[in-house]
Formats: structure tokens, C-alpha cells, sequence
């Protein structure tokens, strides 16, 4: 009977001793994870964070800077274009300077001068005439002008007559020793005048008129 006892209570004890036990193990197994080790790859991240906030900054500077460096090198031309335009004002001086030096020769001939307004003469036939006697003396002139078949000729001979009566009278010249030396013929006003056509139509007519000066100056 005792020894039933006793494997009874061995029994009992058994039991209770390995239930504890197991659920012990479980128990521990939680406390062995520290929430501890967690913490670390926030501060690599913090560190991490830290380095590419720098790395910006970084990058930001340096493009602030290429910038910088980019405006300065289109502000040196700028500098330059004054020099290009120096050289320039230099030869306009020189080319004054040549220019002043030149004299003017003074005409010891006297000039005598005649001129003709509103010659009803178109220029372009009175410039025909004065092209053949510019240059000639008097006496090669006249004869020309009162042979030619030139209505524009008969006004251009008065004109050259009259400046040698000039001549003779106001500075004491001899007229067979004169020269034409220049004549030259301008546009004057032009008189519009109209004519009747055909189907009730009218025409306008340009009566066009001249001024002729003539210079002349004695032979050498």
C-alpha cells in the first residue's frame, strides 16, 4: 500500500514539474528578442538622410557656382567691343588730317560769268549743243553755233556773246582771247499744257524749259 503511495505521488509530481517547465520555454523565448536592436537602422537612415541632404546642397553649390562661372566669361566681351571700335575713329583723324593740308591753287585768270533762266529749250537738246562747244575758244565757238541746225544753238550763241560784252566792258578783256571754259545746262519749271484725243480723252504736253550758265576765261 505504501508503495502505491508513493508511485501515486510520484505520479502527481510529474507531472506538475514538466508542466512548468514547457511552459517556461515559451515564456523566455519572447524576452530573448530586444526590441533594442531595431533602433540602429534609423540612425544609419538619419545618417543616410543626412548625407544626401548634403549631397544636395553639395550639388546645388556647385551648379550655383557653374552658373557664375557661366555669366562671367558673357560679360568679358562686352569689355572687348570698345577696343574694336578705337581703331576705327583712328584713320577718320589721319584722313582729316590728310585732308586739310591740301590748298587750293589760286586762279591768277579772272572768270567771267553769264547765265540764261527759263530758256524754252528742253535740257536734254540744249545739252547736246553745249557738250560740242565746252572747251572751244570764241572764235571756233560762234561760227559753230550760228551754222547749226540746232533750235538750241541760236540761245547758246547769245549767251556766250553777251558774257564776252561782259568781259570787255567790266574787267578789260579782249573777246577773240577768251575760252569756254565751263557751260552746263539745269532742269527749269515745266509747263504743262493739255490736248483733246480721241473717245473724249485729253493728253498732257510738257513745254519743258532750261538754265544755261556759261564761264569764260582768257587763253594762256
Amino acid at each position: 500500500m505504501a508503495d502505491e503511495k508513493k508511485t501515486e505521488k510520484d505520479q502527481a509530481k510529474k507531472p506538475a514539474t514538466k508542466k512548468p517547465a514547457a511552459k517556461k520555454a515559451p515564456a523566455k523565448k519572447p524576452a530573448a528578442k530586444k526590441p533594442a536592436a531595431k533602433p540602429k537602422p534609423k540612425a544609419e537612415t538619419a545618417t543616410k538622410g543626412k548625407g544626401a541632404a548634403e549631397a544636395t546642397s553639395k550639388t546645388a553649390d556647385s551648379k550655383a557656382a557653374d552658373k557664375a562661372t557661366s555669366k562671367t566669361p558673357a560679360k568679358k566681351p562686352a569689355a572687348k567691343k570698345p577696343a574694336a571700335k578705337k581703331p576705327a575713329a583712328k584713320p577718320k583723324a589721319e584722313t582729316k588730317a590728310k585732308a586739310k593740308p591740301k590748298p587750293k591753287e589760286p586762279s591768277d585768270r579772272p572768270i567771267v560769268n553769264a547765265r540764261a533762266r527759263f530758256v524754252r529749250v528742253a535740257p536734254r537738246k540744249a545739252r547736246l549743243v553745249a557738250d560740242q562747244v565746252r572747251g572751244l575758244p570764241l572764235d571756233e565757238a560762234l561760227p559753230l553755233l550760228r551754222f547749226s541746225s540746232r533750235g538750241a544753238a541760236q540761245d547758246i550763241r547769245k549767251l556766250i556773246e553777251s558774257a564776252a560784252a561782259n568781259a570787255e566792258t567790266n574787267h578789260d578783256l579782249v573777246a577773240d582771247d577768251l575760252l569756254i571754259k565751263d557751260i552746263h545746262v539745269d532742269e527749269g519749271p515745266t509747263l504743262r499744257r493739255y490736248r483733246p484725243r480721241a473717245l473724249g480723252r485729253a493728253t498732257r504736253i510738257n513745254k519743258r524749259t532750261s538754265h544755261i550758265a556759261v564761264a569764260l576765261t582768257p587763253e594762256d
